[in-house]
Parts: structure tokens; sequence; C-alpha cells
């Protein structure tokens, strides 16, 4: 019988707050019905394992990134929708770094179609829309985009940057303008050239 009180999303919202209090690699069912003080049996009426409640968070980490993404790129275009991409990105990061960590969390396929996942590819086309890259191109810049700011906001949260100068701040808005340098000159192959 499901405990009274207890549902997927009330788990959901407690898992990720969990997550970025401790990160999300620590959630666990055990760790989350302690929160409730409830034994870890009773989470399984609301979700069917630890892995199921992971892709909530993920799923909704999702979303809640995919919404202020559009909000910071209404209305721009070209490097400062590139900029404000990023950054809306960073801010997330710093806010939530445990549901930040979930977004990378694996979905099956039907799950990462349903998610936002789908909408963040878009936005990230969208802000693409700004520089002349041909179409077949996009999906290589979207992983770029992806793969650098990802990269760069994880060794962050490390603190791999702690101890160096200059800082982060700096080679943060450096690393921004290297992709738009990058994203105007597109590099093209010789083959796709003819």
């Amino acid at each position: 019988m499901p405990r009274v009180g207890l549902s997927p999303d009330l788990l959901t919202s407690a898992a990720a707050e969990l997550a970025d209090d401790v990160g999300f690699p620590q959630v666990t069912l055990s760790a989350l019905a302690r929160r409730f003080g409830v034994q870890t049996a009773s989470l399984y009426a609301h979700v069917a394992d630890l892995d199921a409640l992971r892709a909530r968070v993920a799923v909704r980490a999702l979303a809640e990134l995919a919404d202020r993404l559009a909000e910071a790129l209404a209305g721009r275009s070209g490097r400062d929708a590139l900029a404000a991409l990023a950054q809306a990105q960073r801010e997330y990061a710093v806010e939530h770094p445990g549901r930040w960590q979930a977004t990378r969390h694996p979905l099956d396929a039907a799950a990462a179609r349903a998610s936002a996942g789908p909408r963040l590819a878009d936005l990230n086309r969208a802000v693409l829309r700004g520089y002349d890259l041909p179409e077949s191109e996009q999906v290589h810049a979207v992983r770029l985009l992806g793969a650098t700011i990802h990269g760069y906001l994880d060794l962050q949260q490390s603190g791999s940057f702690d101890h160096s100068t200059p800082d982060a701040d700096t080679s943060w808005e450096r690393a921004v303008d290297a992709l738009d340098t990058l994203l105007r000159h597109w590099p093209t192959r010789e083959k796709d050239r003819a």
C-alpha cells in the first residue's frame, strides 16, 4: 500500500534537491527514504527502481534547462544568442549542480524522445541560424557546442580551474569568442565544396 503523501512527483522533486545537495551520483533510494523518514521499500510503490528515479530527475532537469534556454534566447541572434545559450547553461549548472549532472543521465530511446532533449537540440540549432552553416553541418556544430559547454562546466564544477590564472570567467568568455569565430568560419571538407 502506498504511503500517504508520497508520489512519483514528490519523490522526483526531493531527488532533484538531493542531487543538488550531494551530487547526482549520490542519489539513492535509501538516501531519499531517509529524507522522508520511511523505509526504502515504501518508495517502490512510487518508482520502479533507482534508475527509474534517476531518469525522472534527468527528464525534469532537461525540461528546466530547455525552459531557461528558450527564455534566454528570445529575440537574440548571432554571438549574442550563442553567449546567452552558454550563460544560461552555466547559471543552471551553478544553481543546480546535481540536476546539471543529471542532464547527461542515459535515457532509453522512448524516454529520450519524450524528454526535452530534442527541444534542447532545436534551441541549439536556433542559435546556429545566426551563422552561415550548411544544414549538413548543423549536427556537428550542435555536438561541438554541447561538448565544449558541458566539458568546460564539468571541469569548473570539479574545481579544475580553482588554482590557476586567469580566472575561469575570463577563460569562459574566450571560449565563447572562440566558438563564435569557429561558427562564423566553419570548415567544410574539400569533397563537400565540389
